[in-house]
């Protein structure tokens, strides 16, 4: 089999691509180790940056988006007690879309299958080979069965644990990290929201988040320490301890019920530079992994698949490769941006053992400052609301 892209991973980052070539005339195939319902199983954030959701009306996937995604304006912080709000469209001119990562995923896969799209399931012992000669190939197994695809390029959508980003040579990759003393046990339950808006709590207990995927479904997490287990907690012990650190007016209108999903997700940073080796592209979290706190992660994958996916419509289209040389620059000095921001949130917002009394201050200070101050305000809208591509 040939073709001119092969994306490795069918997760939104890979989809996007694929759709957004195949509407432009680029051949692709799409690898994926598991099945298409294992990756439609999969939970995950629902803040779509504006960037995002202009991106997603682009490669046709945004009509069920923009009748069932719900718009904010704003969100809700608050400091042992002490809620405000953050008017985002008042301080920048922009909004942000609430719609789960799961449905995002599953218009792609819809359109996917309009288009007549290649998407290949079930696809193990995936390797990279020649990247760096003008005739790169993959080779996989279905069912125990040896494969070949032979391609012009490689996308390596296929996340933190996939084999594209390892297949750069270890004196080529420069990896920066930064692992947090803490994780995020959510739930997800059929309740109405809280608020109308997402908001983030910083307690002296530690962080909370209440959030929703839509109007009948609410995502909730409370900052644990790393030794925690999902066993530990029952849904009564954890909504227990939601009420303990959401602002009280908020409580007051808390409903609780059984959760649907229960995990903990542990907090790191993550970059790793360059994204382009020879003719293979990392894409989403196969380069970079984000806290969640600051809601950049599947946003910055779509950034990611802007640049990449213009690389290539310049290269087929008119035969300049430059989008494509300079991908792995322009990604980055985004990317670092976002870093900054997600750091900076989490940082704010969390409670670390490490801290001492000056260090808690310095955070009730921030917090204070957002509060106050028009400029702290406009900086963050900016930067959640999505930097321009």
């Amino acid at each position: 089999m040939r073709t001119k892209v092969a994306i490795i991973g069918a997760g939104p980052s890979g989809l996007l691509l694929s759709q957004l070539l195949n509407l432009a005339g680029i051949e692709t195939v799409v690898l994926e180790r598991k099945s298409r319902d294992y990756v439609l199983s999969r939970i995950r954030a629902g803040v779509l940056e504006w960037t995002t959701v202009q991106l997603l009306r682009a490669a046709g996937v945004g009509d069920r988006m923009d009748r069932e995604g719900m718009v904010h304006d704003g969100c809700y912080l608050s400091s042992n007690n002490n809620m405000f709000r953050v008017d985002f469209h008042e301080a920048c001119g922009k909004q942000v879309m609430v719609y789960g990562q799961t449905e995002v995923t599953r218009d792609l896969y819809d359109a996917q299958e309009a288009l007549g799209a290649t998407v290949i399931h079930d696809a193990e012992d995936v390797a990279l080979h020649d990247l760096e000669s003008d005739a790169p190939w993959v080779s996989y197994t279905i069912g125990g069965v040896p494969q070949r695809l032979d391609c012009d390029y490689v996308a390596g959508c296929d996340g933190f644990h996939g084999v594209s980003r390892p297949t750069i040579p270890e004196g080529v990759r420069r990896e920066y990290e930064k692992v947090y003393p803490f994780g995020w046990l959510g739930i997800l339950s059929r309740t109405p929201p809280v608020a109308e808006e997402l908001i983030y709590a910083a307690h002296d207990r530690g962080f909370a988040l209440a959030s929703m995927r839509n109007p009948m479904l609410s995502r909730y997490y409370i900052q644990v320490p790393l030794t925690d287990r999902v066993e530990d907690w029952s849904d009564e012990a954890f909504w227990a301890e939601l009420k303990l650190r959401l602002p009280e007016e908020a409580c007051k209108s808390l409903i609780t019920g059984p959760s649907i999903e229960k995990s903990i997700a542990p907090l790191r940073s993550f970059v790793t530079e360059p994204m382009r080796w020879g003719r293979l592209f990392l894409v989403g979290d196969a380069a970079h992994i984000v806290p969640p706190t600051g809601a950049k992660g599947l946003n910055l994958a779509a950034s990611d698949v802007f640049y990449l996916s213009q690389g290539f419509k310049d290269f087929y289209g008119a035969g300049d490769a430059a989008g494509l040389e300079g991908y792995s620059q322009k990604a980055l000095a985004r990317i670092w941006k976002a870093m900054r921001f997600s750091w900076s949130m989490t940082t704010m917002m969390h409670r670390f053992p490490e801290h001492n009394a000056y260090e808690r201050r310095m955070q009730d200070t921030e917090m204070a400052v957002l509060e106050t101050s028009d400029t702290a305000r406009k900086w963050m809208a900016e930067n959640y609301t999505g930097l321009p591509y």
